[in-house]
């Protein structure tokens, strides 16, 4: 199968349309070997801290430039992937896990161990499991780690005061899909009606909410509940999302635990302690709830600390995810990288450019930038050097790597297949549509899936 015949399944995938297809009758711009590396990412905020990184590899090779391509997450991959289409892809880009088993699997990806730039980079270099995840099925690594992240609660302590909640009570709730433990204790005596009731008082009206306890991030399905519920069901006694990960060929929706999470998980919007589906908009998440003071413990990811730490006028902590029923905490583990593409003008150079990101030089700075948990210890430290000096408490977030806690995100092939049934199937029962017993059917259908691919 050709570059092109296997891209066009790529808009397809992606629902890009079919204006995007008809970019890829437009000419091929293979581009010219002028020494210019195109690298794209997503997220601005990263952005000055690989400009000071671009800045050193420059110095250190006058002959290379890198030009800089930044876009919003959705606008990030609709325009990736009409680059890809009509063969005018970036040399270099921001991967996801979520997102590269496909382009492994369409062929578009360089094999960074057979480019003598990165083919020395060393899996023990950076935190535990992260380059493994970007190694495909063939063994071939198509991504070098660039950052990691865990998930926590962040608060206005100002808030938990006034309802005396304390910041120890915080930092060791234990939850359970039975009664919700403490965690659901805390989340209804955070929850306040338009009355000025909360939620563990009586007389609490559930239908009209001032404050929920809990912020919402959405039904979860496109991320398999990184944000969501993926904390819960990770701790979980005897539950993983499949046979094995990465690459596993079998996913555990149908268990009984699993879904009795779920279940209570949605349940706790239907007692009004967590907004129901269409309380918000998709564009207002656990940050803006936070913000606004819609809601009080608002789950996100550790690249969101600097974000909320900009918020004015709050007192801002974060709390951990609580202690499940296999007796600890739990938190998914994911990991940005960078990937060489097929249509890179220099493939060598463009590696000589992953290969410099991926150092303790551009780990620190980008460590010492603090939007993010670089890869690599020397930046990781940097990181929480940084941190610490601005009075901001991170170890709601570094506590699960020194617990060893962290559960790896799903990493499958076919990811845009599976995306487009998941996605569905949780916002149907979040809004309560279908019953936690309809995860079974849609087990059936991503391990069908995994046969037929395999036939």
């Amino acid at each position: 199968m050709t570059h092109r015949t296997k891209l066009s399944r790529i808009a397809t995938a992606s629902a890009v349309g079919l204006a995007l297809l008809l970019t890829s009758c437009a000419t091929s711009d293979e581009g010219s070997d002028d020494g210019v590396i195109d690298y794209w990412l997503w997220d601005s905020s990263q952005q000055p801290g690989y400009q000071e990184c671009a800045k050193a590899f420059e110095a250190q090779n006058p002959e290379l430039h890198i030009n800089f391509s930044q876009y919003g997450w959705d606008d990030y991959w609709s325009k990736l992937t009409a680059g890809l289409i009509a063969d005018q892809a970036p040399d270099v880009f921001t991967n996801h896990l979520a997102k590269y088993p496909q382009l492994v699997d369409l062929d578009v990806l360089l094999e960074l161990d057979e480019l003598e730039t990165t083919k020395d980079i060393d899996d023990a270099d950076f935190q535990s499991g992260l380059a493994e995840l970007w190694k495909g099925q063939d063994g071939h690594r198509y991504g070098v780690p660039k950052d990691w992240d865990t998930i926590a609660y962040f608060y206005d302590s100002r808030v938990t005061d006034e309802a005396g909640i304390t910041a120890e009570q915080l930092n060791t709730m234990d939850w359970n899909p039975d009664d919700g433990g403490s965690f659901e204790q805390i989340i209804a005596h955070l929850t306040v009606d338009s009355n000025g009731v909360r939620g563990d008082e009586p007389g609490f009206d559930k239908d009209h909410v001032k404050v929920f306890g809990l912020a919402t991030g959405g039904a979860g399905g496109d991320n398999y509940g990184q944000a969501q519920w993926g904390a819960y069901v990770d701790s979980l006694k005897d539950w993983q999302i499949l046979d094995k990960n990465p690459w596993g060929t079998h996913f555990n929706f149908d268990d009984p635990e699993f879904q009795k999470t779920i279940g209570w998980y949605f349940g706790l919007a239907e007692k009004g302690f967590m907004p129901r589906y269409d309380t918000f908009n998709k564009e207002t998440g656990s940050y803006q709830q936070m913000a606004s003071g819609s809601a009080v413990l608002g789950m996100n990811g550790s690249w969101m600390v600097s974000t909320f730490a900009a918020l004015p006028d709050i007192q801002l902590e974060i709390a951990p995810t609580p202690i499940g029923p296999s007796g600890h905490r739990a938190s998914p583990f994911n990991g940005l990288a960078d990937s060489v593409t097929k249509f890179a003008s220099n493939p060598e150079n463009a590696g000589k450019w992953v290969d410099f990101m991926a150092s303790d030089e551009c780990q620190i700075i980008i460590g010492e930038a603090g939007v993010v948990f670089p890869a690599k210890e020397s930046g990781t430290k940097a990181s929480l050097e940084v941190r610490k000096a601005a009075g901001i408490d991170t170890s709601a977030f570094t506590v699960h790597i020194d617990e060893g806690t962290t559960t790896l995100q799903a990493v499958t092939a076919n990811a845009a297949d599976f995306d487009a049934l998941t996605r569905p199937a949780f916002e149907a029962i979040y809004i309560g549509q279908a019953p936690v017993s309809s995860l079974t059917d849609l087990n059936d259908q991503m391990n069908r899936f995994f046969e037929l691919v395999s036939d």
